[in-house]
């Protein structure tokens, strides 16, 4: 195929994975009024997780967070046990693993965006890329499990520590357009939402000089589905036989991931784009129970 019809090729393709995610963020945000009249959706669907980080509190939001869910149930009165959502976000995870943080999230696509601003892109060292990783394995741990469920307070109803005082989602979609329509919520914004604003613009900033930082970094429902990622229905592969070793796949890679040795890793966000930069068609992705993923190591005879 002629070079010029490749690259439109890949443009169709980069245009499509677009329409997904702009679709997306309409289906979970599809409730226009609320940000017309500043007031949140309070309709029966409220009460079904979505399977990305969507703010409740978003004034066009039409599910419930799941992680916002996960920390009301475990810090609620009652202290019972989420059955329903860690059901819930298991299922997603063994369906997909990180398919919905690279195609479906919203927050996602806004990083998507901003690292398309015209700027230096910085390249994190190893050295530090490798434990700056594991911060969003505490949050989950601690900010959203941890901290709901065991931290001590008067009314006996713990906060969402990671909604209240880290998500920049929820402060992107939810804060910022309530109190900009709502004159009387900005004379109550304090210091608390200085805080969350200080922190949304610090991550915003990131995300132009580095591909998905949030993801990579500080995302907790990332965290938890990347622990299905090696065994999750959809799986990337790469056929070795067509992989010719020129490392364009890993050049592409918003995640940083090490393509040609772990193609199924637990950073992976099943974007697509290393499939869309290998000139060699190796590499491919799709449902298959059958399939052992690409990066399994070989039985023995």
């Amino acid at each position: 195929m002629p070079r010029v019809h490749r690259d439109r090729l890949k443009k169709h393709k980069l245009r499509f994975q677009r329409k997904i995610q702009l679709l997306s963020a309409v289906l979970v945000n599809g409730y226009a009024m609320g940000f017309a009249k500043g007031k949140i959706f309070t309709g029966p669907t409220k009460a079904v997780c979505v399977p990305v980080l969507n703010c409740y509190s978003c004034p066009g939001a039409l599910g419930a967070c799941p992680i916002g869910s996960l920390q009301a149930v475990l810090g609620g009165a009652n202290r019972r046990f989420p059955f329903y959502v860690l059901g819930l976000l298991t299922l997603f995870g063994v369906a997909l693993g990180r398919l919905a943080c690279g195609l479906f999230c919203p927050f996602g696509l806004v990083q998507d965006l901003l690292h398309k601003i015209p700027s230096p892109k910085l390249k994190v060292p190893k050295r530090a890329d490798k434990p700056l990783r594991l911060l969003k394995y505490i949050i989950l741990i601690v900010m959203v499990i941890l901290l709901p469920a065991f931290a001590a307070t008067a009314t006996g109803v713990t906060p969402p520590f990671f909604c209240k005082y880290l998500c920049p989602a929820g402060t992107l979609g939810g804060g910022v357009p309530l109190l900009l329509a709502n004159p009387s919520l900005r004379a109550l914004a304090g210091a608390l939402f200085c805080w969350k604003t200080l922190v949304l613009a610090l991550i915003l900033a990131a995300c132009v000089f580095i591909p998905r930082a949030f993801c990579r970094y500080l995302c907790p429902l990332g965290a938890f589905y990347s622990l299905f990622n090696r065994f999750s229905l959809y799986q990337m592969t790469l056929d070795r036989d067509k992989c010719v070793g020129c490392k364009k796949c890993e050049r592409a890679c918003p995640m940083a991931v090490e393509v040609t040795k772990r193609i199924n890793s637990a950073e992976c966000i099943r974007c697509g784009k290393c499939r869309e930069a290998c000139p060699t068609k190796a590499i491919g992705s799709g449902m298959d129970l059958g399939r052992k993923p690409a990066d399994a190591p070989e039985k023995l005879p």
